[in-house]
């Protein structure tokens, strides 16, 4: 079966399923975007502790992806999988939070780091240096960064709580971001991630536009993936600084 011919089959499958809501065309269509799950829980997984079941994300993630089935309009033209990945992403959060899997420790070390970046960010009218932030917390700039490494197993769930309760707010941006193009996000969001260091700014680009993984942006930047993650940590908590600022 070609391509045009798959596509006429989804289309007929959704046809069906919509019209009809036969449960055989409802499970044909969770077997038809399963992969998808896999990979937004794949996704998530590689910024997780080893503890965490790659199962129980795809269970969660699942559990999203039918519910994407069951409110789906294609009428409306939109693409499914753009569509899905936002339901899985958020199901597989969900899953997290109810988990509680995030220690109270890592929960304050995120909060303490976060106010002294912002501010940092107040007094010097610019986003800080890791040895500025250092400074403030009174420890080493390898301390910091091996924060910004536990923190890193915490940032998909502290990521997805960023965002403003008003949807249309531009620091819903981060709830989002790895389900929308780069040409889908809010202006102000996009004028946040510009005010990001260089290095800062291709992380975000390569992982969340790009679909790279933390080992490729690190061969990428000739770095390892260790500082890959710590980039992208201080990438999340500055761009969590400057939206919540331009919505105060």
């Amino acid at each position: 079966m070609d391509d045009l011919e798959a596509q006429g089959s989804i289309e007929r499958l959704w046809q069906n399923y919509k019209e009809t809501g036969d449960p055989d065309a409802r499970e044909r269509l969770i077997a038809q975007y399963a992969p998808l799950v896999k990979y937004v829980a794949g996704r998530v997984r590689s910024r997780l502790p080893p503890h965490v079941d790659q199962a129980d994300l795809v269970s969660d993630g699942t559990i999203g992806l039918m519910d994407a089935i069951d409110k789906f309009e294609p009428a409306r033209g939109l693409q499914f999988q753009t569509y899905a990945v936002r339901r899985t992403h958020g199901a597989i959060i969900d899953g997290l939070r109810r988990s509680d899997w995030v220690p109270r420790s890592v929960r304050g070390k995120f909060r303490e780091i976060d106010a002294a970046r912002g501010a940092l960010e107040r007094r010097l009218g610019r986003t800080p240096e890791d040895s500025e932030v250092a400074a403030e917390l009174c420890i080493t700039v390898a301390e910091l960064r091996s924060t910004y490494k536990t923190i890193s197993y915490t940032s998909v769930g502290s990521i997805d709580e960023m965002g403003a309760a008003n949807e249309n707010s531009p620091a819903q941006g981060l709830t989002f971001l790895a389900e929308h193009d780069m040409d889908d996000q809010p202006e102000e969001f996009l004028w946040a991630v510009d005010r990001l260091p260089e290095r800062d700014r291709i992380v975000v680009a390569l992982y969340y536009w790009e679909r790279m993984t933390l080992a490729e942006i690190g061969l990428v930047l000739g770095v390892s993936e260790s500082r890959v993650s710590q980039l992208h940590t201080r990438a999340m908590l500055t761009l969590r600084g400057h939206l919540t600022s331009s919505v105060a």
